[in-house]
Parts: structure tokens; sequence; C-alpha cells
């Protein structure tokens, strides 16, 4: 609004002003305690990290289901079936929360053989999904599980450490030789390009999955991450996934991660193999030692299998 007063112009600017300072003030408070930027002028990613969302569960979209093992129901429909025994006991907290998905484009573009291991491999979450067993997770799983992780950003590395597992990686920014053998969690090798972090990682071996969908991948796994700055509190993650042997061509997820704010945000130990040593090896036992649960409403019991080879107790019964 333009105003004249003795033949003078004013503009009144007070609304404008107004809004600009407050702007001002909210981003600096925002920012005080986390610069955008580091001392080399990069993006400043360090801090703790979470994703929001149903990728574990599976990168595609999907509905709610009653479980993520089930068997057939009263009628012979996919959306009848019940939860399999093994989660019956845990209610709702052992479903499947529908998604919209993370997957560009909707659908992983497998090769048929690919997609029907894909296909057993959930139907055989309980026995093959490596969360389960807590072993290492694998890039890009590890990004969104449902657990926060670390940044510790200097100028020749990047440190990301993970609550589950312990599990932690290395981005290397300068010159480094590959390892000696694949691994869990790949080789990443990065460089900036602009304000946006690239990183090639490879050497993977074949051991880790994507989600608990069965979703998988084969030793010639190939990554490119990009993380992009949306704010200080939220960073872009794109990932781009080659393996020529399990898909048709490469494909890409993206989700925003989150900065965890609390004042006193940080990873808490979950060296969850110390849990699952009973799920793993206590088929290995000469007595079984979990046989029987029972609640209000169910009773449980479980009739363990030794699988072929794994008879270890036998080799030291003569």
């Amino acid at each position: 609004m333009r105003k004249r007063v003795k033949g003078t112009m004013i503009v009144v600017v007070t609304a404008t002003v107004t809004a600009v300072v407050s702007l001002s003030v909210t981003r600096t408070t925002g920012q005080a305690a986390r610069p955008a930027r580091t001392a080399d002028g990069k993006p400043n990613f360090n801090g703790v990290w979470q994703a929001l969302n149903e990728a574990n569960w599976d990168l595609e979209a999907h509905e709610a289901r009653s479980g993520a093992v089930t068997q057939p129901g009263v009628y012979p429909y996919a959306y009848a079936q019940v939860p399999a025994a093994p989660v019956l006991a845990l209610g709702s907290a052992g479903g499947v929360p529908g998604s919209l998905g993370v997957v560009d484009g909707g659908t992983i573009p497998y090769k048929p053989a690919a997609l029907a291991k894909k296909k057993e491999n959930q139907a055989h979450w309980i026995d093959r999904d490596p969360e389960l067993k807590c072993y290492l997770p694998g890039i890009p799983r590890a990004m969104y599980l449902p657990y926060p992780f670390q940044i510790v950003q200097s100028t020749a590395k990047i440190q990301l450490a993970y609550e589950f597992t312990n599990a932690a990686r290395t981005i290397h920014l300068d010159k480094v030789e590959g390892p000696p053998d694949d691994t869990f969690m790949g080789h990443a090798v990065g460089r900036w390009e602009g304000d946006t972090l690239v990183v090639n990682v490879g050497d993977f071996n074949d051991k880790t999955w994507f989600d608990r969908a069965g979703n998988f991948h084969s030793d010639k796994l190939k990554l490119v991450e990009r993380f992009t700055p949306i704010s200080p509190d939220a960073i872009r993650y794109n990932v781009t996934i080659d393996d020529p042997e399990v898909f048709t061509r490469a494909w890409t997820i993206t989700m925003p991660l989150y900065r965890r704010l609390e004042p006193n945000a940080q990873l808490i130990e979950y060296r969850c193999i110390e849990f699952v040593e009973e799920f793993l090896y206590g088929h290995l036992r000469k007595q079984q030692l979990v046989k029987h649960w029972e609640g209000d409403t169910i009773a449980i019991d479980i009739t363990r299998k030794v699988p072929p080879g794994e008879q270890v107790y036998e080799r030291y019964a003569k």
C-alpha cells in the first residue's frame, strides 16, 4: 500500500518487514544448534536421523495384511487369509501396515525366476528374513529400519552408526582400496555434487534383504545413493539399485530422512543377537528348552525341527 504525506511518498511495508523478521528469527533459532553447513561449506548431516515410513515391511505399495505370514481362512481368497500360527498370538502387533510404497514407478522390475524366489521368500519369512536373525541389515535397508542411526561427518570420511545390531559403515570421500571380500554393508565411496552427497556402493554379499516382503538381491548388487538436504532437519534419500542377475533394469527408491530433535537424542545399544540365540540355535539343544506357552485365550506348543546337516550334538554322542 502506498500513501502520500505532504508530497512525500511513503511505502508502507510494516506487514512485510514483520514477516521477514519473524521468518529470520525462526530460522536462526531453529539452526542455532544445527548449522546448515559445516566449516568447509558442505551441508551439515551430523546428527541422529530416522526414516518414518513402512518401507521395511515392503518397498512396494501394499495393503494392510493380518500377518507377515498367513494361511487360508474360511474362504479361499487372499484377502480372507488369517495370521499363521507363529504370529497369531501377536494380534495387531503381528500385522502388516499398508503403504503407498517408496519405489519410483511403483513396481520392482524382477526377472521371472527372481520374482518366483521373492514370493517364496515372503511365504517363508520367519525362516529366511535376515532381520529376524539379527544379521547386519545391509544397504539400503539399514537406512529405513525402524531404528535411529547417527551420521558423523568430516572432510574425508562420513561415518554412519546404526542402532540395530550395532551395524556401521564408512563413506570414503578420499581414495581407498576396496575390501578383500564381499560384505554385508558394502564398500561406499562418495563425492559431493553441489549440495548432494553421491555415494557409489558395491562389494556386497547376497545375504541381506531389502525388506520383510522377501525382496532380495545377488552379490552383483550396485547402488548409487544420493543425500540431498531438504532443510536443516530433513534429507531426501534416493537410491538407484542395479543387479543384472535379479532385475531387468535399474530402479530407484526415494524417501525423506528426519533428524531426531530430542535434546538428548542418541543411539541406544540394540545388540539383538543376544535375544535371538534360542531362535537361531535352539534346535541344536539335546533337550528342547522352549516347548509351551499359555495365555488367557491361547496355548501354543512348539516342536523344534532340526534341518539336515545341523544335528551337531550327534557328533559327540558316540
